[in-house]
């Protein structure tokens, strides 16, 4: 694949390595998940049905990116999205879409099935 002309002001990596976060559907579902609220990994595995070590693996792949941000409660760790800068990004990503990817997005309809993250 060809990259764009260098531009000093644009870290062409970083796009690359956060888009491609984002990219994965076990993320992107647990992205999803967690934008209904605050959970721990039992919640998510549950809701997602997939198995703990799978989750768990892309929870911490999430983290490092600080996509989310995560919590100790006792014994149990609670995930929540990072507010300040991954919610107005999915904000923005909803706008974009339903102005403009309304009917021709199939892949929309892709990530909300539950198959598609297994």
């Amino acid at each position: 694949m060809k990259l764009m002309a260098y531009n000093p002001h644009l870290n062409h990596e970083s796009y690359y390595f956060f888009f491609g976060k984002l990219a994965n559907p076990l993320r992107m579902g647990i992205i999803l998940s967690l934008r209904e609220g605050d959970k721990s990994v039992s919640e998510i595995t549950e809701e997602l049905q997939v198995e703990q070590s799978k989750i768990s693996h892309a929870l911490c792949s999430l983290k490092n990116c600080n996509i989310l941000m995560m919590r100790q409660d006792g014994k149990q760790r609670i995930y929540s999205l990072n507010k300040d800068t991954i919610v107005p990004i999915l904000k923005l990503v909803e706008e974009h879409s339903n102005k403009h990817c309304r009917g021709n997005c199939s892949m929309i309809k892709n990530i909300k099935n539950k198959e598609e993250i297994q």
